[in-house]
């Protein structure tokens, strides 16, 4: 199962990578069925999930992006449940489900970031939902809980979470532009650049905020020009900033 995810992510075709992924989901949820605690099953279901969601859904069909998004969160949640002291204190305030998540290690940075992603997801495509933006100070502790232990897991996508919650509030709710910019660098640092998805978020939430148009198209250029090959065991994930970034560019008068 982990070398088909390996093969999927070096896939650069993106109607047969949708395909498989959608094939591989439902066999991992079968595989659930009869081993429902399984850790690398859950974070396998909560990673596929997100990513279809992300890359395949949202951009066409935000409200079936959204119950894609909720799945992979609540498989992610059951991975962090295991710890007793989290299962308490998901229900509590702030200081009980911060404590709890200090309890974390970095065993559970996988099941942290999925959950805080897919969440983070969610509530994106729910700003109209009040329930839904209730939750973003735990979606917080959980992201940062995670950068403490780990932040380079999966290509530093930690610092995009960051970077666009920065980039995507009005400064009277503490958005920051120059924060999200540094957020996006720390990414380039450790990527060295070869990620195509951060340069799509600082155009959308850094370049396009800040009405700076030379450095959106610039940010989209990268995208466009640079090979797949840059990052070969990520070629799926750059193909799909590359549809990203043409999408940005089509939608540039509505964002200026």
């Amino acid at each position: 199962m982990l070398k088909s995810s390996e093969a999927l992510y070096e896939e650069d075709d993106l109607q047969l990578a949708e395909q498989a992924l959608a094939a591989n989901l439902k066999l991992i949820e079968g595989l659930l069925k009869n081993d429902p605690v399984n850790e690398s099953l859950l974070l396998m279901a909560a990673q596929g999930y997100a990513g279809y969601a992300l890359g395949f859904i949202e951009d066409e069909n935000p409200e079936r992006a959204r119950v894609f998004y909720l799945r992979a969160r609540d498989y992610a949640m059951r991975e962090l449940r295991k710890n007793e002291r989290f299962r308490k204190a998901e229900n509590q305030d702030l200081p009980a489900y911060q404590n709890a998540l200090a309890t974390m290690n970095k065993n559970n940075v996988a099941a942290l970031f999925w959950a805080g992603f897919a969440w983070a997801g969610y509530a994106n495509l729910s700003l109209h939902d009040p329930a839904a933006l209730i939750a973003l100070p735990k979606i917080q502790l959980l992201m940062d809980r995670m950068q403490e232990l780990d932040p380079q897991f999966f290509y530093a996508a930690v610092y995009l979470y960051q970077g666009s919650v920065y980039g995507m509030k009005p400064p009277i709710m503490g958005g920051d532009p120059k924060k999200a910019l540094e957020f996006f660098e720390k990414n380039l640092q450790v990527t060295q650049g070869k990620f195509l998805l951060t340069y799509v978020y600082l155009a959308q939430y850094y370049a396009a905020k800040i009405l700076d148009e030379e450095k959106f198209d610039r940010y989209l250029d990268v995208v466009m020009q640079t090979p797949l090959e840059v990052l070969p065991e990520a070629k799926l994930l750059n193909q799909i900033a590359k549809k990203k970034a043409q999408r940005l560019m089509n939608s540039k008068d509505e964002l200026f």
